[in-house]
């Protein structure tokens, strides 16, 4: 099942399957590649920042970047 970052579960975890194209470059740099293994740990309330753990990192993402980010987590 595909669902955009913002709206996976905490400790869900998944592979990023697809990047909106026009922030691809952006988000390349905080170690977020299409095939990477990630995990969610916390979800902002009122389109706050998410973070996640991907590999042995924790990084925030805004939400309007984060929401451009789809992700397979199985089901």
């Amino acid at each position: 099942m595909e669902k955009k970052l913002t709206e996976m579960v905490f400790d869900e975890e998944g592979t990023v399957k697809e990047i909106a194209e026009d922030f691809r470059v952006q988000i390349a740099g905080m170690g977020i590649r299409e095939g990477k293994k990630l995990k969610m740990t916390t979800r902002q309330p009122m389109k706050g920042p998410v973070v996640i753990e991907i590999g042995s990192a924790n990084t925030s993402v805004g939400y309007a970047l984060a929401d451009k980010v789809i992700v397979d987590v199985g089901d």
